[in-house]
């Protein structure tokens, strides 16, 4: 296995170029892609995002071309323009010093200036196909002595619209041209127009059984639907990254979650695909710098972003698919550095994961946030039991029966006016609870309570009852026979027993 880029057949001066770069060793994309471009192949080659692809492309590009003739040569095609700036800084990069000139003609970008820099006759050209078809059509770029053409992101090119504009192109050129693909994914589409446009294609793949980085941990956090912003929030701050990016999959959110992250104090904003161009390198310039942290985008404008010291992506929303996981989460842990994929989903939604990974083959760990911890599932729901438990013990009252119906408002009030004269107002007021009603006792009965309320040392001695003649037998029996008895009957039986 070769191991050095001058064994791939890569020249001095571009290997001294790599070292200067802290570039010394190839990755195994540009193993296999070098020497097989070199040799002029066709190539449809494959490996996960931030594996060294393009350098994999554009080191053999740069070999072949001829710096002292003022001709187009080579062309690379960009599905979006944060990339085809960032392979063109490339260009400039690793081809400046040998004398090649390269220039970027990108979408939303002034088309007259484009044509005036045409003028300085690059070697390489670099943009979006819409762009470089338009100029195709003006007369404004010939692409008669273009000997190579790269489609970067083949998939994505393919996905949003561009294929018409990239045949096009390709149909522009000379019939002996050189085509290489390159991407993360080939899907059924990208491999039928490269059978249509090929030429006995060499196919290359890169472990594809792993399709993404092996540096990258794959985690989950499900939350309510309402709770999903603020469960981003609450990671950003966890984490603390230094750099992230925030996908979703809905344009019309960006700003709703831009807004709120900022509110929150954090450093965050929005990526617009639709936006200026100047506004949005702007933003991108401040991402790269450090002086925005969090930056929140969909898939389109984030795509092929190679953001150096990115280590953290947040799936606000799903992926759509498998194949667009592998791209954002692509975008961190690049060239063998560690980085971390976080998903943010609903329980309903926790079926898309599990998808992801039987197709992906890779392992999605369900976490949780406990007291600004990421903790397992399972203690979130056992410190919750622990809590129920002692919150019991405290109050064991509330595990009995249910309280009994408030009391009146008479009552209550009858209460308090007890409570507040002492104990001979409880027992008035035991007394009248018993007998249902609200009559006002009598003043013996409250010189009664009193002076059973006294110690017994100051209670007045009982005065002895009157000496009176026990009642016969025949006295008792004959009140026994009278009880109940009219009063006139009774009056009646006592004069009869007098006389």
């Amino acid at each position: 296995m070769n191991s050095t880029f001058e064994s791939l057949g890569i020249g001095p001066g571009l290997v001294e170029t790599l070292a200067r770069h802290g570039i010394a060793e190839p990755s195994p994309i540009q193993r296999e892609a070098i020497p097989a471009a070199l040799e002029g192949k066709d190539l449809l080659a494959q490996s996960q995002t931030g594996t060294g692809k393009t350098l994999a492309y554009l080191l053999p590009v740069l070999e072949r071309i001829d710096p002292s003739a003022k001709e187009l040569q080579a062309v690379v095609l960009s599905p979006t323009r944060e990339l085809g700036v960032q392979i063109a800084a490339e260009i400039e990069k690793y081809g400046a010093p040998a004398g090649i000139r390269g220039q970027a003609l990108i979408g939303g970008a002034s088309l007259s200036r484009q044509v005036d820099r045409l003028k300085l006759h690059p070697h390489i050209i670099v943009g979006t196909p819409g762009r470089i078809a338009e100029l195709l059509r003006l007369r404004k770029v010939k692409l008669h002595r273009v000997r190579t053409i790269v489609i970067d992101e083949a998939d994505q090119m393919f996905a949003l619209g561009s294929a018409k504009e990239a045949e096009e192109i390709v149909e522009g050129a000379l019939r002996d041209r050189q085509l290489l693909f390159f991407s993360a994914t080939l899907p059924a589409e990208v491999r039928r127009m490269a059978g249509r446009w090929m030429n006995e294609p060499k196919e290359i793949e890169i472990d594809p059984g792993n399709r993404t980085a092996g540096g990258i941990e794959h985690l989950v956090f499900v939350c309510e639907e309402r709770d999903r912003i603020d469960t981003l929030r609450r990671l950003v701050r966890l984490y603390d990254p230094k750099s992230a990016l925030a996908f979703v999959n809905d344009l019309d959110v960006i700003a709703e979650v831009a807004a709120k992250l900022q509110h929150a104090g954090l450093s965050a904003d929005a990526l617009y695909g639709d936006a200026p161009k100047q506004e949005r390198t702007t933003l991108l310039n401040r991402f790269r710098t450090g002086k925005l942290r969090t930056l929140v985008a969909t898939d389109v404008a984030a795509r092929g972003l190679d953001i150096e010291g990115l280590t953290h992506v947040f799936h606000l929303q799903p992926a759509l698919d498998a194949e667009h996981y592998v791209h954002r989460s692509g975008r961190t842990g690049r060239m063998g550095r560690s980085g971390l994929s976080v998903s943010i989903v609903t329980e309903q939604e926790l079926f898309i994961i599990r998808k992801f990974e039987k197709q992906l083959g890779i392992v999605i760990s369900r976490k949780a946030m406990y007291k600004g911890n990421i903790v397992e599932p399972d203690e979130v729901r056992g410190h919750a039991a622990r809590n129920a438990n002692t919150a019991a013990a405290k109050h064991p009252a509330q595990r009995g029966p249910a309280p009994k119906s408030k009391p009146s408002a008479e009552k209550t009030a009858a209460v308090s006016s007890a409570q507040e004269s002492g104990p001979t107002a409880q027992r008035a007021f035991s007394i009248r609870s018993a007998v249902g009603g609200f009559r006002t006792p009598g003043a013996a009965s409250i010189r009664n309570e009193r002076e059973a309320a006294k110690p017994k040392a100051e209670q007045a001695p009982a005065k002895p009852a009157a000496g009176k003649p026990k009642p016969s037998e025949r006295e008792r029996e004959r009140d026994r026979k009278n009880k109940g008895a009219p009063r006139w009957l009774k009056e009646k039986k006592d004069r009869d027993s007098k006389l």
